[in-house]
């Protein structure tokens, strides 16, 4: 049973809503990151009480590890990944909504260059957080290529 076109361009519409809310995310994410100077810090504060609680948590000891791996070059790098992934999304998404046809092939582009990041990300890290993010934005490129089809024909 195929989807119907209006039914798509919702879809499309939704994630597009979605990926604005997690570029937000990442862009205070990146600020947070920036100005804070202790991801690690955080990191320690998240998982302390939940590991006081329950010493066998899955999610809490995983990001426990990643604590003596977080040099200050990290913290700045994963600041400035967040803010220029963040910011990108956002001028894309909002270019997309104006109907700007330059955005669909330049989305498509970027969505793809995450995915490649993301896919290797997953294959050595073993993310299942990252697993889903890609097949989302997988979703996202063929929903924008879709609709960049059917834009094209009624914008000159």
């Amino acid at each position: 049973m195929a989807l119907k076109e209006e039914n798509i361009h919702k879809i499309f519409f939704i994630s597009l809503i979605l990926k604005s809310f997690n570029a937000l995310l990442e862009i205070f994410g990146g600020i947070l990151f920036l100005f804070s100077g202790t991801l690690s810090g955080i990191l320690v504060f998240l998982v302390k009480k939940e590991l006081i609680e329950d010493p066998t948590d899955f999610f809490a000891n995983h990001l426990a590890t990643l604590v003596p791996f977080l040099s200050v070059h990290t913290q700045v790098f994963a600041s400035f990944y967040l803010l220029l992934h963040g910011i990108i999304k956002i001028f894309l998404v909002v270019n997309l909504f104006r109907n700007k046809l330059w955005a669909y092939p330049v989305t498509i582009g970027f969505l793809g260059l995450f995915v490649v990041y993301q896919t290797y990300y997953t294959i050595y890290g073993h993310s299942i957080f990252f697993t889903l993010l890609t097949l989302f934005d997988f979703m996202l490129m063929y929903l924008t290529w879709h609709e960049y089809n059917l834009v094209r024909k009624y914008i000159p």
